[in-house]
């Protein structure tokens, strides 16, 4: 099968790129016949038809000249360069499918008119909510706010929850109720939903309800090996931003003299977060920046747990996954798709969101007895080897392809 995956970046740089690349290289080495199709970036890896890939376009910060911020401003609406790549690439390529993820904004569903004239089936990951919420994350200056649910796209203006900007929140507001009323992503066929929390919140906010289907990640357990001894303090990896909530975690090490947090990733928050690391914690947290991935599988196996202390609803990370497949327990929020994976009591503990006390009191549960959260963690990894395997994801995908097939042939 020719299978060609989309999304605006083709490197790592967060939990999108990473499942999609290596989905990517698990259905080559299944047989398939897989390409990408992204914006220009010096950081991409290679791709057969990156010279036909539109050039890139900066949106945070935007554009200081007038003249290139309006023109940005019309291309995240529509892109007719990135029309026209597409179909450039589709021409060449001539996929059985198109596999989509993050395409919002830089690319634009534009997209997707020729992958509907060539009449593809088109199948979309969805990692996270913006054909819901206008700014992504059902947040508005941090806390928790399903205002524009279902299809209120007014509220982002009112509220300024894009960075408190008016002109950068009615700009996403305006976008996704075009996009919305134009069904400019009805070429999609068939919609994934890593979570059911995720999908739950598309049927609120009548995103193609017929179209979802729920479809969990996976962990590479033939890459991740178990830890085979307890092991001690806490490490959190991911994006360092806002939504994150790692200045929840620095807060609760605060509270917790005898234990060391290790802090993975890199992001635009690391500077206000070192900051606060030095204050309220001095000596005894580490920032790493972004680790590969056996370097971050190593550092896991060494801890006693793992911490995803998030403020907004998590789709389903895959870090969770990672730390399953480490043999080590997970401390969640008890937001979005985290309770479908964490167990509290089980595998792991789930605790409210920006509650530095209640994270310190799971904390030291677990580095506490580090011998039990060994046995949860060794909990965890088995339940990653029955339910979120390899083969059940490539399976499910290839389920996913023969449903849009299918729904492509009635539109007929």
């Amino acid at each position: 099968m020719r299978i060609l995956h989309v999304n605006k970046f083709l490197y790592r740089r967060g939990g999108a790129e990473a499942y999609m690349l290596d989905v990517a290289e698990l259905q080559r080495a299944a047989g398939h016949d897989v390409e990408f199709f992204a914006m220009e970036h010096p950081d991409n890896v290679p791709s057969a038809y990156d010279s036909a890939f539109p050039p890139y376009m900066e949106l945070d910060p935007p554009p200081e000249r007038l003249g290139t911020r309006l023109r940005t401003a019309a291309n995240v609406f529509w892109s007719p360069r990135a029309r026209r790549s597409m179909d450039d690439v589709l021409a060449r390529f001539r996929p059985d499918a198109v596999h989509l993820h993050n395409v919002y904004h830089q690319l634009s569903p534009s997209i997707l008119r020729p992958v509907k004239a060539r009449r593809i089936p088109a199948v979309m990951t969805l990692h996270d909510y913006k054909l819901a919420c206008p700014t992504y994350q059902f947040l508005d200056h941090g806390a928790i706010c399903e205002a524009c649910v279902p299809r209120h796209f007014h509220h982002a203006a009112l509220r300024r929850c894009n960075h408190g900007s008016l002109a950068a929140s009615a700009l996403l507001g305006a976008e996704l109720t075009v996009h919305t009323l134009t069904r400019a992503y009805s070429p999609v066929d068939v919609f994934v939903c890593p979570s059911r929390f995720l999908l739950g919140k598309m049927v609120e906010g009548k995103v193609f309800p017929d179209r979802l289907r729920h479809l969990p990640h996976f962990a590479q357990l033939d890459r991740i090996g178990p830890a085979d001894t307890p092991g001690r303090d806490v490490v959190v990896a991911g994006r360092l931003a806002s939504e994150k909530g790692i200045d929840v975690a620095i807060d609760a090490i605060a509270l917790l003299p005898d234990v060391r947090l290790t802090i993975a990733g890199d992001g635009p928050a690391r500077a206000e977060l070192e900051a606060r690391a030095t204050a309220v914690a001095p000596d005894r947290i580490e920032f790493t920046g972004r680790l590969d991935a056996s370097t971050l599988h190593a550092t896991i196996r060494r801890a006693a747990a793992v911490l995803v202390p998030s403020r907004w609803h998590e789709n389903q990370p895959m870090i969770v996954l990672e730390a399953f497949a480490c043999g080590r327990p997970v401390i969640a929020s008890d937001l979005g798709g985290l309770p479908e994976l964490v167990r509290d009591g089980i595998d792991g503990a789930l605790v409210p969101h920006d509650d530095p006390a209640a994270l310190a009191t799971a904390i030291a549960a677990a580095t506490g007895d580090r011998v039990r959260a060994h046995e949860m963690g060794a909990v965890g990894r088995a339940r990653v080897l029955a339910e979120f395997s390899i083969d059940a994801h490539l399976a499910g995908l290839d389920e996913m392809y023969a449903l849009a097939t299918a729904h492509r042939a009635g539109q007929r």
